[in-house]
């Protein structure tokens, strides 16, 4: 007798409008791990930041760039299908736009705290015939198929991430919409094949414009494309304000660029905060500290 299948686990839904951060925190960290907020961006706006990602990816008809829990197709020799487009703020001021929407601002700063930074922004395109990733879990997290390298009792209580995803194309079953395990970012560890993810996992379904935020620490990997369309998104991860970054973002920027960012952007490179600094050629005087004392 065939099991029967529970109804699908929808992220709950909302518009900058009906923005609730304390629900939103709420979910992220003890319901499903992801919410999707709708409406964000105008279809100029996603138009935009598709024709750029379609033309820079095209030109890495090789899968040349650096990408990530892809093994298995690397080895069958398909990485190709799926292309990262990195440095995307240097490619568009549409990217910087979507980076500080103010919606994502302000759901970012009730989650990690109000002087969170960008850890990386790209775009992640699979082709028709694109291979899924392995189910992981995001940085800084993502290595903890090792678990004795991080510091003991690490746990997912608070929070260390939170990644934005927002789709350029629609995201169904076919073209390979995200698949992920609600409820797993509780419980900080790596799943491994005795989870049956694949069994148990929903979908970050939704249409061109809609954006998904979900704490990195929720298993989840991208599924493989069986349609006929491209599945394209832009994935950024902000990170509290104390962990090392991912990507050097201002060091991948023209000095133009960084100099005249504004104080949103600013803040997403990491600039406000001046650590790690030569503190040995820092100005004097007490730096830290309530200055009343």
């Amino acid at each position: 007798m065939n099991a029967v299948r529970q109804p699908a686990v929808v992220p709950p839904v909302f518009t900058e409008a009906t923005l609730d951060t304390d629900a939103i925190v709420r979910e992220l960290l003890e319901g499903t791990g992801a919410v999707t907020l709708r409406g964000l961006f105008t279809k100029e706006e996603i138009a935009e930041a598709r024709e750029i990602v379609m033309r820079e990816s095209n030109g890495d008809d090789r899968g040349a760039k650096v990408t990530h829990f892809q093994g298995d197709a690397e080895k069958a020799g398909r990485i190709n299908l799926q292309r990262r487009v990195w440095n995307l703020l240097a490619k568009g001021d549409i990217f910087s736009r979507m980076a500080a929407h103010p919606a994502v601002m302000k759901v970012m700063r009730a989650f990690l705290g109000t002087e969170f930074i960008m850890g990386s922004i790209a775009a992640n395109r699979i082709l028709p015939g694109g291979p899924g990733q392995e189910p992981h879990i995001d940085y800084p997290y993502w290595d903890y198929h090792s678990p004795e390298t991080h510091p003991t009792r690490i746990n997912s209580s608070f929070p260390l991430n939170g990644q934005v995803t927002i789709m350029l194309d629609p995201f169904t079953e076919e073209t390979g919409a995200t698949a992920y395990v609600p409820g797993t970012q509780r419980e900080l560890r790596y799943p491994d094949e005795d989870d049956r993810f694949f069994d148990r996992c929903e979908r970050m379904l939704g249409e061109a414009g809609d954006t998904v935020v979900f704490f990195g620490a929720v298993w989840h990997c991208a599924m493989p494309n069986r349609s006929t369309i491209d599945r394209s998104a832009i994935i950024t991860q902000y990170l509290p304000k104390f962990i090392k970054p991912m990507e050097d973002l201002p060091a991948a920027l023209p000095e133009a660029f960084v100099k005249s960012a504004s104080p949103d952007i600013k803040q997403l490179l990491g600039l406000n905060y001046p650590y790690p600094e030569v503190l040995d050629a820092a100005r004097g005087g007490n730096a830290e500290g309530r200055k009343r004392y």
